[in-house]
C-alpha cells in the first residue's frame, strides 16, 4: 500500500521533493560534516539521488554507492558516473576497481518508515546486514506520505537515525 502511494507520485513532484530534501539534509550535522557519504542510485519512484550525487562530487565529497555481493552489499567510492555499471537488479553500481570503504553517513532507501526509524525496505535485508556489521549514521530520504505510524520490526532490522522528507526532519532518537 505504501509502495503504491509512492509510485503514484509524479516525476515532477519527486524532483521538487528531492530538492527540498537535499536542502534539509544540510541541517543535519552528521551529514554536513561527513567526509565520506554513502548514497544509493535511485530507481523508480525512490527519492531521486542523481543530482545529489553530482553535486557532492562537484564539491569534492567522497561519494560511495552500494555494490551487491551475493546476499550482502559493500560501499565503493565513485569519482563520477562513468565509475558505474549495470549490476544486480539492473541497478547502476560501482565497478570492481572502485575502492571499498565504510561511509560516515549513509542515505538508506525505504518503501516506508515509522517515526521511530523502523524501516520497511524491499525485503532482501541488504542494508540491515551491512548496518549490523558497520556502525554509521543512517538517514532515509522519503516522501512525507511514506512516514507511517507503525512498521513491524524483526530482530534483524536496523533502526534509521534520521528521516528527511520534503516537509520535515525526524530525529528518531526522540521517538525511542
Amino acid at each position: 500500500m505504501i509502495l503504491e502511494k509512492r509510485d503514484s507520485t509524479s516525476g515532477d513532484l519527486l524532483k521538487i521533493a528531492a530538492k527540498k530534501i537535499q536542502s534539509r539534509l544540510q541541517k543535519i550535522n552528521a551529514y554536513r560534516g561527513a567526509r565520506k557519504l554513502g548514497l544509493y542510485y535511485s530507481i523508480g519512484s525512490e527519492i531521486p539521488t542523481h543530482d545529489m550525487i553530482q553535486e557532492l562530487l562537484s564539491f569534492g565529497t567522497k561519494v560511495y554507492l552500494p555494490k551487491m555481493l551475493g546476499r550482502d552489499i559493500e560501499f565503493r567510492e565513485i569519482s563520477d558516473f562513468s565509475s558505474l555499471e549495470k549490476g544486480s537488479f539492473d541497478i547502476m553500481e560501482p565497478k570492481d576497481r572502485c575502492p571499498v570503504d565504510v561511509p560516515d553517513v549513509i542515505l538508506v532507501p525505504a518503501v516506508g518508515i515509522s517515526h521511530n526509524g523502523s524501516r520497511l525496505g524491499y525485503g532482501q535485508g541488504f542494508y540491515d546486514r551491512f548496518l549490523e556489521k558497520n556502525k554509521t549514521v543512517t538517514i532515509s530520504p522519503v516522501l512525507e506520505k511514506q512516514v507511517v505510524r507503525n512498521i513491524p520490526q524483526s530482530k534483524e532490522d536496523q533502526i534509521i537515525d534520521w528521516i528527511v522528507t520534503e516537509d520535515r526532519i525526524y530525529d528518531t532518537s526522540q521517538f525511542g
